[in-house]
């Protein structure tokens, strides 16, 4: 069964590159290991589970109309809402017949002397393509680490990146959490409303911050939706993807005057506790040299424990929340709904697993060092194997039978997170290498889907077969990535977050995702399309 370009996965980039690919008259295929589209948002059902970045932003922008007449419930929307979106693009411009579903791929393979990538499935099918696009997602391989006796335990097992379809009753059970990533932060506070007893066992205390969690207003999203090629534009400008666009701006008769860069170091102490108590946790996110300043993120972190202090009213558990041993900006920014209060329900215990760690899950619950937890469930929150889980769990094995795993035994190495030397006609869309997850995710995806496609019709137009990053781009590539992260938190020594793959154990140890900002890497991307694409083997 042979298709112009085959896609793996139908989330978002695997929708849009329904789309795109379909206008320039090629025949697309999508194979999609779910039940139906939405990646992410289809696998991560777990109570309490939302988008970090606002809704208006966190969306699609080829479709003026889509813009129009898609309306947001929520400022920051929950997981049934975005899911919601994927499945009305997906009906709306009729995708869902290019996408098989029910189908894992359990290997890609290139055949030289064809110049056809052959990927094959668990249906026993074998689909062939001229082109092969990963589109695989970040945040999509499970992480669940190997626990002594995990397999003995009788009772129920979940995994917020795998949360069943049906609801999950959880009242008058006892309940064991691993894990205060996001993923965990956002589901403990709506854990401890339906379980009779909720235990959360954690490794790492997390920075998280308030999320906004106002409904949409019917007039602020009106006003969003009249200015959306100028919050398209800013977007493009940002480095993050997102315009930051205020309603207020849209009454403006002037351009707003550039201010100067809020830093901390600047205020006295009495200013940053007013400001705090002003505007809480997430002033601290606003000052620039927190993230580039050691001093200075010393000093967000010590207002940040303070006020831990204050919040939680248990001065042991307060302790017990606070981060330690790494400063804000080293990972992800995690938003939450009340979770530090939920610390203060007298249902909720935390299980400091630095001062107490888990000895062996047994039949009837978790045996740490110091006590015996009883559970009825254990959910595990521990995250995702980030950025490179499903490229290497896809046995993809390129020219000459060069594995993917063996390529990147030492960390990988891809030219602008769009293709990998050894790896012809195989594209990856926000790989490692691009700004991926520091970035609004769909901007970025439209960014790559957009260049991918330019590039296939480039290819087909010159009556050029094949496009192979060159090795010697991708390495001055990938010491550009690491130059540009040096100086910020997120290297530095005590930093050990999933940018680096440091939550997998014997997963090297290299930043994947690029920090030099959305504008910057995709003015890169540009120039090596408009060079007649010379970073890149053509044959």
């Amino acid at each position: 069964m042979q298709q112009d370009v085959i896609v793996v996965g139908a989330g978002f980039a695997g929708l849009y590159a329904i789309y795109r690919f379909r206008k320039l008259g090629l025949n697309v295929r999508v194979l999609e290991a779910g039940s139906d589209v939405g990646g992410t948002w289809y696998w991560n059902r777990y109570p309490g589970a939302r988008c970090d970045v606002p809704s208006v932003e966190y969306s699609f922008g080829f479709s003026p109309e889509l813009e129009q007449e898609w309306r947001w419930p929520e400022v920051f929307s929950a997981q049934p809402d975005i899911l919601n979106y994927a499945q009305h693009i997906a009906e709306r411009f009729d995708l869902y017949p290019h996408i098989q579903f029910n189908t894992r791929v359990t290997a890609v393979d290139y055949d030289e002397s064809q110049n056809l990538w052959h990927i094959s499935t668990d249906t026993q099918e074998t689909f062939s393509a001229q082109f092969c696009v990963m589109a695989t997602g970040c945040l999509s391989v499970p992480n669940k680490p190997e626990i002594n006796g995990q397999d003995d335990f009788t009772g129920q097992t979940l995994h917020t990146g795998l949360w069943p379809k049906d609801p999950v009753d959880l009242s008058g059970k006892r309940v064991g959490v691993i894990g205060t990533g996001s993923s965990g932060v956002q589901a403990i506070p709506e854990l401890a409303q339906q379980a009779d007893e909720l235990y959360v066992l954690q490794r790492s205390p997390v920075f998280t911050v308030p999320a906004n969690r106002k409904a949409m207003r019917a007039e602020v999203e009106q006003v969003f939706k009249e200015n959306y090629r100028v919050i398209r534009e800013l977007q493009q400008k940002n480095p993050g993807g997102v315009s930051n666009f205020r309603p207020s701006q849209a009454k403006a008769t002037t351009a707003p005057t550039k201010s100067e860069p809020r830093l901390i170091r600047n205020l006295s102490a009495d200013e940053r506790r007013a400001r705090l108590r002003q505007y809480g946790l997430n002033d601290l996110l606003t000052y620039r040299d927190v993230y580039t300043d050691i001093e200075a993120n010393n000093i967000a972190n010590n207002l940040f424990a303070d006020e831990i202090r204050n919040l939680v009213k248990d001065p042991e558990t307060a302790e017990g929340l606070i981060p330690r041993g790494y400063g804000i900006g080293c990972k992800r920014q995690v938003l939450d709904r009340d979770y530090y209060d939920t610390f203060n329900r007298d249902n909720v215990t935390l299980i400091d697993l630095r001062e107490d760690p888990i000895e062996t899950i047994t039949e009837t619950g978790i045996r740490t060092s110091k006590q015996s937890i009883d559970l009825d469930v254990i959910v595990y929150a521990t995250g995702f194997d980030a950025m490179t889980g499903a490229l290497t769990k896809a046995n993809i094995t390129g020219r000459g039978g060069l594995k993917l795993t063996e390529k990147w035994q030492y960390g990988p190495q891809a030219f602008l997170g769009l293709q990998i030397a050894g790896f012809p006609n195989l594209f990856t869309v926000t790989g490692p290498g691009s700004p991926s997850v520091l970035c609004n995710m769909l901007i970025a995806i439209e960014q790559h889907i957009d260049w991918i496609g330019d590039c296939m019709i480039y290819l087909r137009s010159n009556n050029i077969s094949g496009i192979e990053a060159r090795e010697e781009a991708e390495l001055e590539w990938i010491e550009h990535v690491n130059e540009v992260a040096q100086g910020t938190m997120y290297t530095t020594p005590s930093c050990n977050s999933w940018y680096l793959g440091a939550n997998i154990p014997g997963k090297p140890r290299i930043f994947m995702p690029y920090v030099g900002g959305y504008p910057r890497y995709k003015q890169r991307c540009d120039d090596a399309a408009a060079s007649g694409y010379r970073d890149f083997a053509l044959f």
